[in-house]
Order: structure tokens, then C-alpha cells, then sequence
């Protein structure tokens, strides 16, 4: 057999890359909603724009504590995204997550990519960070949050057996997890808002804390700009209409 012309090769190779690409949104897009609701948005009745910030893989300290400063000194509610390995290292942070007037939700046990190849239906998964929440705070959070935004078919149904809500969003800046400037991010983030969006911003880095300074500098102008613009705030279950606890 003839090996394929470079150009042969380099049509296959685009067409991999496109397949795999495709793939990836299906099962792993923010805003695919090829496997059942996913949901990103909801509609927003009234005259003022609302939207929701949202914070994933915390609890995260310093930095947690220091996006709880700013969120309390403009009186802006959030949702809470937490890992419960994180949550085991910081019991306290998550405990000021609820005292503040926050909302907490669940993302997972131990957001280990390796999970979702040992475990593809992620049911320890989703137990696990739920027993560890409700263990802290005496709550059990009911929405989730699936790492990475998985939400293959297999993942979206273990979700619903287990009594949650699944949780998708938009991401703020596509390159947050590198921490580009404050200024950078916060501008990023204003052009992704609309009415009932749920921004997706970091206060961790998977399970294993990182630095989020950037984050969490931006966070107060956007907080500013979006005001500006006549937005209010609120939390991802009083958008989209479901229970918070269990």
C-alpha cells in the first residue's frame, strides 16, 4: 500500500482533528446540549438584567477568602462551585461561603480527570463531594457542577439519580487557568454577560489550590462595569428556579 501523498496526509490529519474537535464540544461544551439539558442561561423576567457569577474548584485559600472580601464589600451573592477534597483542607472557608449568603454546589470529590476513565458514570464522584459538604455545613448541596463540563450521557444520568441539578455556564475568559491581567480578565468577562448568564471564574485550579491573584483582582471591576451597565446579581438556583439544598 502507497503511503498517502503530504497532501493526502495533512487532509486526513485536519479531518482527526475536526472529528476529535467535535467530539470534544459534544461531551465537554459549555453550551452543547446534544446529550439532554445542559443548562448555561436562563430567561430573566423583568426590566433589569440579572446574571450569576459562579466560582469553581475552590475552596482555595488565600485566595477564597480574599474573593469573599470583595464579593461582601459589594454586596454581590455568588455560587460556589467546591471540590470536597478542597473543602476537607479548608472546612472554615466553606462554612464563610454559607455565613456570608452565598450558594454552594458541588463539584465533585477529587476533580481527577483519571476518574472519568475508572469511574465514567462519576457516581463516587458526585456522592463523594456531596457527603463531604453536607459533612462541614450540615447541607447538601443539590446543585453539580461536573468537572471539566463533562456531561456524556452515562455522567448527565448519574447526576439526575442522584437527586441533583446539573450546571453548566460560560466561561469568563478562555485563558483564566493562566492567569492573564486583572484587566485582561474583567474586560474578557464583560463582553461574555447577558441576562441570566452564569459567568464561570476559578478561585482554585482543579484539586490542587494555585495561584488566582488576577482572578481576584478582577472580579471587583467587573463587579463595577456590569453595574454600570444596569446588571444585578444573583445565585444559579434562583435562576434557574431549583432547590439549592436537599
Amino acid at each position: 500500500m502507497r503511503a498517502p501523498r503530504p497532501a493526502a496526509g495533512a487532509a486526513l490529519a485536519a479531518a482527526s482533528i475536526a472529528t476529535l474537535g467535535g467530539a470534544y464540544h459534544l461531551g465537554f461544551g459549555a453550551h452543547s446540549q446534544r446529550f439532554g439539558p445542559f443548562p448555561y442561561t436562563a430567561a430573566v423576567p423583568g426590566e433589569q438584567p440579572v446574571m450569576a457569577l459562579t466560582f469553581d474548584d475552590g475552596p482555595n485559600e488565600p485566595w477564597t477568602s480574599r474573593l469573599l472580601d470583595v464579593l461582601g464589600e459589594r454586596g454581590v451573592p455568588a455560587t460556589f462551585f467546591q471540590v470536597g477534597r478542597c473543602a476537607e483542607r479548608h472546612p472554615g472557608t466553606t462554612l464563610r461561603v454559607l455565613a456570608e449568603g452565598h450558594v454552594l454546589g458541588n463539584h465533585s470529590l477529587s476533580h481527577s480527570f483519571s476518574r472519568y476513565l475508572s469511574q465514567p458514570r462519576q457516581r463516587e464522584e458526585i456522592a463523594g463531594g456531596a457527603a463531604v459538604l453536607h459533612a462541614i455545613t450540615g447541607r447538601r448541596p443539590t446543585l453539580y457542577r461536573p468537572p471539566w463540563l463533562c456531561h456524556w450521557p452515562w455522567v448527565l444520568r448519574s447526576v439526575v439519580a442522584s437527586g441533583s441539578s446539573v450546571v453548566s455556564g460560560t466561561f469568563a475568559h478562555p485563558l483564566e487557568v493562566f492567569q492573564p491581567s486583572a484587566s485582561r480578565l474583567s474586560a474578557g468577562a464583560a463582553t461574555r454577560a447577558r441576562p441570566g448568564a452564569m459567568l464561570i471564574l476559578h478561585d482554585g485550579r482543579e484539586a490542587r489550590g494555585g495561584h488566582r491573584a488576577q482572578t481576584v483582582a478582577a472580579v471587583g471591576p467587573l463587579v463595577d462595569r456590569l453595574r454600570s451597565r444596569g446588571y444585578g446579581f444573583t445565585t444559579v438556583d434562583r435562576l434557574l428556579g431549583v432547590a439549592a439544598y436537599r
